[in-house]
């Protein structure tokens, strides 16, 4: 398991798995290890995936300091793995969370992103973020699931703040609601480190206006990826997203989830490959 050092003396790990060109993943949760990531559903076929491990996550060490679990903190990060790696620029990948960690990575460091794909990506970043609205409608969607009237009422209960976080909800974060999807919810707690994701999205992370302007200078192309049935994004969300690059596609997977990859590994693979490899 190779590592580096971060700029605070941290010790941060990285995973690497597949062949070919390198592409950098930054894994959402917020703050999840990066094993739930797997191999993106075969993606390791074509790149070669370095997924990192954010501090205090997965094989990484603990910092110092708490507050460096801040979202626009773990940039310098992602700066020193490029380094470390010796690459000039590079493929970057974002999931969820980790897409606003990638957002302010091109926004600090334009001229070293080649491509980006944020994967169902949380646009917090950008000052955008799903609402409790955006994600009842989604789940409506899924009227005609045999989980659907009991999921319902608790994932409005707990949207509405009249109820705390349930499991019985989980099947709306998935396009299939099969045995691959409930042992990625069995092991999000094992993977997760709760008091860095709590930081994560803390008060002075994000900085909307002077993001987007930054952005303006970035040159690499951008793949917004959402998921049909996904309430954060939602396919509308993720278009909005995409207006804060100078070049952007959105692409929408049919039937897909908060986690395209599993739910149709092969439809995911090869519109994330035609993008990266365009």
């Amino acid at each position: 398991m190779p590592t580096f050092t971060a700029a605070d003396g941290t010790r941060l790990a990285y995973h690497v798995r597949g062949e070919g060109e390198p592409l950098v993943v930054l894994p959402g949760g917020p703050m999840r290890a990066s094993g739930y990531l797997g191999d993106l559903g075969g993606l390791t076929a074509h790149r070669r995936l370095v997924l990192l491990d954010l501090r205090g996550t997965g094989d990484s060490a603990v910092p110092a300091d708490p507050a460096s679990y801040r979202c626009d903190r773990l940039v310098d990060d992602v700066e020193m793995l490029r380094a470390h790696m010796g690459l000039d620029h590079m493929d970057v990948l974002a999931h969820s969370a980790g897409a606003s960690l990638a957002i302010l990575y091109a926004a600090a460091h334009p001229q070293r992103v080649r491509r980006l794909a944020l994967i169902t990506g949380n646009p917090s970043a950008l000052g955008l973020r799903a609402t409790p609205e955006d994600r009842l409608a989604a789940a409506r969607l899924r009227a005609g699931e045999p989980w659907f009237e009991e999921a319902f009422p608790a994932l409005e209960a707990w949207l509405t703040g009249s109820a705390e976080f349930d499991e019985v909800f989980m099947p709306f974060f998935h396009g299939r609601w099969d045995d691959a999807a409930r042992a990625h919810v069995a092991a999000t707690e094992k993977q997760t480190n709760f008091e860095a994701g709590d930081r994560y999205f803390a008060e002075g992370a994000f900085t909307p206006d002077a993001t987007r302007a930054a952005l303006r200078a970035l040159a690499a192309p951008v793949l917004v990826y959402a998921g049909e049935l996904d309430g954060g994004p939602s396919p509308a969300l993720a278009r909005r997203a995409a207006e804060a690059f100078p070049v952007a596609e959105v692409t929408v997977q049919p039937g897909a989830g908060h986690y395209p990859w599993l739910d149709d590994p092969e439809w995911f693979v090869r519109r994330t490959v035609a993008f990266l490899d365009a």
